[in-house]
């Protein structure tokens, strides 16, 4: 696998997803908050930047449960095709998701770099995914 192939894998297992979120506003000045296209998203905030914070976090959790379950990820309604009362109004939030889960690999490594690890106190894996990510990100 050369670093091209890789680049493209982290494409593919790191996906954005921008959603129209219908955002209401509640008589104590909070906001609940709903995505159209995904039934059952829901969420709440306190203020509205408090509110924008946890729409992302509704729409980052919702898409990695679908994506864990396997189930089909909606498209998104166009913005403007939303219909909203005099308390509401829509913006698009964005996810980035990651697939962060672990891999199991075996390495190969001369002895004496075995034997300086362990010495140092470091886990090979950590030395790995930094040197990795230094190198691929």
């Amino acid at each position: 696998m050369n670093l091209k192939q890789t680049a493209t894998q982290m494409e593919e297992i790191n996906m954005e997803y921008i959603y129209p979120a219908l955002f209401q506003t509640n008589n104590d000045g909070s906001y609940t908050i709903t995505y159209p296209d995904l039934d059952g998203c829901i969420s709440e905030g306190k203020n509205l930047s408090n509110a924008m914070d946890m729409a992302q976090s509704a729409l980052t959790q919702w898409v990695e449960y679908l994506a864990e379950s396997k189930a089909t990820v909606p498209n998104p309604t166009d913005i403007k095709k939303i219909n909203v009362n005099g308390n509401e109004f829509v913006s698009l939030i964005r996810a980035n998701i990651k697939d962060g889960r672990a891999v199991k690999r075996t390495v190969s490594l001369p002895k004496w770099m075995d034997e300086k690890v362990t010495e140092n106190g470091l886990s090979l894996s950590r030395v790995l995914q930094d040197a990795l990510a230094s190198k691929l990100l």
